[in-house]
C-alpha cells in the first residue's frame, strides 16, 4: 500500500517531503507532486513533512480523495511527470493556498 498526494497540494507543491523520501518516488508536475505507488516503499517519511498535511496512507484518505491514488499512479508511473529526489522552493504563493479547500479544479497535468 503507497501513499497518496492529495488536492491540499495543488497550487503549493512544498516539497519537504521529496528530501526526506529514501527511494525518490516523488514526481513533480506543474502545480502539485505525486507519489509513484509502485517505487513508495510505504515508510511514511513524508507524511509527517508536508506543511500541507496533502500526504495520507492509500487506506486512510479523506472522503472525497480516493480518486487521488488514480491521479498519482496516472502522472508517474507513466512518467507523465519527471522524477525529483532534491528540495525546491514552493510555488511563490503556496502558504496561501495551503489553506484553501476544493482546489482540484486548478490541478494542471
Amino acid at each position: 500500500m503507497a501513499y497518496v498526494v492529495t488536492e491540499a497540494c495543488i497550487r503549493c507543491k512544498y516539497t519537504d517531503c521529496v528530501a526526506v523520501c529514501p527511494v525518490d518516488c516523488f514526481y513533480e508536475g506543474p502545480n502539485m507532486l505525486a507519489i509513484n505507488p509502485e517505487e513508495c516503499i510505504d515508510c511514511g517519511a513524508c507524511e509527517t513533512e508536508c506543511p500541507a498535511e496533502a500526504i495520507y496512507l492509500e487506506d486512510d484518505l479523506p472522503d472525497g480523495q480516493a480518486h487521488f491514488a488514480d491521479i498519482n499512479r496516472e502522472v508517474t508511473v507513466d512518467e507523465k511527470w519527471p522524477n525529483i529526489s532534491e528540495r525546491k522552493d514552493s510555488m511563490p504563493d503556496a502558504d496561501e493556498w495551503a489553506k484553501k479547500s476544493d482546489k482540484e479544479q486548478y490541478l494542471e497535468r
